[in-house]
Parts: C-alpha cells; sequence; structure tokens
C-alpha cells in the first residue's frame, strides 16, 4: 500500500498523523550533517508514526572536508546531492518545503549548519543564516508551529528568533563540553541559555523551540540518542 493511501485511511479514522520537515546541510559532520542525529531523528520520529519529508538547500557546500584527516580537499560538492545519501535518495530542494504540508520542523546539527546553513563557521557572532533557511525558522513560527534543533543548529534559531530560548548543552568549558563558548556567544546575541545535560532538552514554550545539546557533548552515542528521543517526544507534544 502507498503511503499516501495509508495517510489517507489512518485519516479517516480519525488517527492523527504528524508530518515533520526536516532540513538537511550535507552528509558528514565536519562538512554536512552529523548523520548519527540525523539517524537519531529519523529512528525516534519514526516509532511515534511521524510522516517524515527531508529538504536540503540545492547549493554547492561550503568546502569539502576529508574526514580521515579532519581537513579541507579541493573537491566540490552540492549539499542537496549530500544530503540524499542520509535520505537514501528522497530528498527535496529546500525551495519546495510548504509550510502549510507540515506540522513541525527539525534540524539536526552537524558543521553543515555552521558552513552551508549559515556562516558562522566563518564569521562567529557575526554570522548569518542563510536567507531560505531563515525565511522558514520564522515561517513555522510565525503560523505556531514547532521547531526542534540540536548540537549547533540553535545558533539559526538565534539569529532567526531573537531573545529565544536555547540550549547547546553547557556554559562551562572542560573535556566533556568542549564547545561551551557557544553558550555564551549565544547570550551575548541576547538568547537565554539554559544549562542542560546531554540527555535533557530546554523547550521555549513562548517561541515552540524545543532544543537539546547532542554532540556539542563529549557523550556516548547512546546518551545523544536518547537525548534526541527527548527532543522528539518534546516536539510532537507542541505539534
Amino acid at each position: 500500500m502507498r503511503p499516501q493511501t495509508i495517510l489517507l485511511a489512518l485519516t479517516e479514522l480519525g488517527v492523527m498523523v504528524k508530518c515533520i520537515a526536516i532540513v538537511l546541510s550535507g552528509c558528514g559532520v565536519y562538512d554536512g550533517t552529523e548523520i548519527h542525529e540525523a539517524s537519531a531523528v529519523l529512528v525516534h520520529l519514526s516509532r511515534a508514526g511521524a510522516k517524515v519529508q527531508m529538504f536540503a538547500p540545492d547549493v554547492d557546500q561550503m568546502h569539502v572536508v576529508n574526514h580521515c584527516e579532519g581537513k579541507p580537499t579541493a573537491e566540490k560538492r552540492n549539499v542537496l546531492q549530500e544530503s540524499a545519501r542520509i535520505a537514501r535518495g528522497d530528498v527535496s530542494d529546500l525551495t519546495k518545503l510548504d509550510i502549510t504540508a507540515f506540522d513541525a520542523l527539525v534540524i539536526p546539527g552537524g558543521f553543515g549548519v555552521a558552513k552551508n546553513l549559515s556562516d558562522w563557521a566563518v564569521k562567529g557572532k557575526e554570522y548569518t543564516v542563510q536567507p531560505q533557511v531563515e525565511k522558514l525558522i520564522k515561517g513555522f513560527h510565525e503560523v505556531g508551529k514547532p521547531l526542534a534543533m540540536c548540537c549547533i543548529s540553535p545558533v539559526l534559531a538565534a539569529r532567526a528568533l531573537p531573545g529565544c530560548e536555547i540550549t547547546v548543552g553547557q556554559d562551562n568549558e572542560c573535556e566533556r563540553w568542549p564547545y561551551a563558548q557557544t553558550a555564551t556567544t549565544m547570550t551575548e546575541l541576547g538568547c537565554k541559555h539554559v544549562n542542560k545535560n546531554v540527555g535533557e532538552v530546554h523547550v521555549d514554550v513562548k517561541n515552540k523551540l524545543v532544543t537539546t545539546s547532542a554532540f556539542m557533548c563529549n557523550a556516548p552515542i547512546h546518551e545523544v540518542f536518547d537525548g534526541v528521543g527527548v527532543m522528539v517526544t518534546e516536539l510532537l507534544k507542541l505539534a
């Protein structure tokens, strides 16, 4: 039976199926979407019975990183094409994302957020968000539809939704929290940063924004997976 037929049948039976849009930024932690975070989002949404569609901008990556060496190469890759690796080919151009067709938006982390969805990686707190991404975040917010972001992706909300409440983990740098300076920067930008552990989330009720630290924490992968699960659960409560 086709997915559309199943959704129609469930709707007729009074079962509310949540439709969730996911924005990807490539494939690979150093230059795209963090694969484990994206996979965790997909697994938890699947268990909850949600319908998912993935999107990515049809643009060149800022650069391509050799993930064995952690160094940029001279290679050129496209964000949409790379995101298709995570989506098993089922990914659409970000320009085709129709807010009215979805109940919520999720943006996993990875350095692609800081390089391909924004220029945070090169400009720090003087960064801007890619216009189409900022438009979508504001669009979901304006119609009261919830958003969920993990790892570094809350920086997108910090710029698109001034004064919002977020977490990227802890604000005291240590071995477990190597990116804690990001929390300080969020505060400098006028956001309220709330310290949370990797298995916890912060829910900004006013803005319907759910955030969690994921791999901003140097934690075992199962702890990150569980934290993303809490994020998905809280998002669906708001959807």
